[in-house]
């Protein structure tokens, strides 16, 4: 009778340090698959930046489009949350504007975007810094062609915003870019510098918001608003709390 209950109690004592074990090992697969995803991600992320090429097509190619594909969108916000948006500020003089004003708005001349100059005019501002308007994915970060110059696209996540859950800034004109397609930013983070399209026109920031994303570049200008945000009114709607 003794040996039976030795035997019983030997054997429950197996199964708990089996089920212990089991446990361990679950756990350590858990911790182990955030771990590889989030180096997946970084991976990616950083493969995206390398794909830096020169346009010398016009606008409709395949390379006027954004360098990282919608469906990775959700992948990266999920393992990166911090850069989920907290609000909007401006591309200059942050997070306000200062000493900055609106050379031309959106829809005059049927312009597409915002132009913003320093107060001085001219090429006064050439080189003065640019920032993200809020919290993203850069998803393209590139020289093209056609009067845009280097050019940045950030795509912004409002998981809160019925309206928009994906927003796009576009930074076009720069003299440099700070970033390359890949990286999350923040907001009020320095992007590059204000730019004249290679000498094409006196010094300004082209900025474009839209919530149909990835479109491509298009000319800037046109009749179809589409897809397309005033950039002043939505940043004073979604200023930061």
């Amino acid at each position: 009778m003794d040996k039976i209950i030795m035997l019983v109690l030997v054997g429950m004592a197996s199964l708990y340090f089996v089920k212990t074990d089991q446990n361990n090992i679950l756990e350590d697969k858990k911790v182990n698959r955030v771990g590889l995803s989030r180096q997946a991600i970084d991976q990616e992320l950083e493969g995206y930046g390398k794909l830096i090429y020169r346009t010398k097509a016009d606008t409709s190619v395949a390379e006027m489009f954004p360098t990282i594909p919608e469906n990775r969108y959700p992948v990266i916000f999920r393992e990166y949350p911090e850069f989920i948006s907290d609000g909007f500020d401006f591309p200059v003089g942050v997070p306000n504007g200062s000493d900055y004003y609106k050379a031309q708005n959106f829809g005059d001349n049927k312009h597409l975007g915002e132009d913003w100059n320093g107060r001085g005019g001219g090429n006064t501002d050439l080189g003065d810094p640019v920032y993200s308007v809020g919290n993203g994915l850069v998803t393209f970060s590139k020289d093209v062609c056609c009067g845009w110059g280097q050019v940045v696209r950030i795509v912004h996540y409002l998981p809160n915003d019925p309206e928009n859950s994906y927003v796009e800034s576009i930074y076009a004109h720069l003299h440099t870019m700070d970033i390359t397609a890949g990286s999350l930013v923040k907001r009020g983070q320095r992007i590059g510098t204000i730019g004249n399209a290679n000498g094409r026109y006196n010094a300004h920031l082209h900025l474009e918001m839209r919530n149909f994303i990835n479109m491509s570049l298009g000319p800037g200008y046109g009749d179809d608003h589409f897809g397309y945000l005033i950039p002043t009114e939505f940043i004073r709607l979604h200023r930061p709390r």
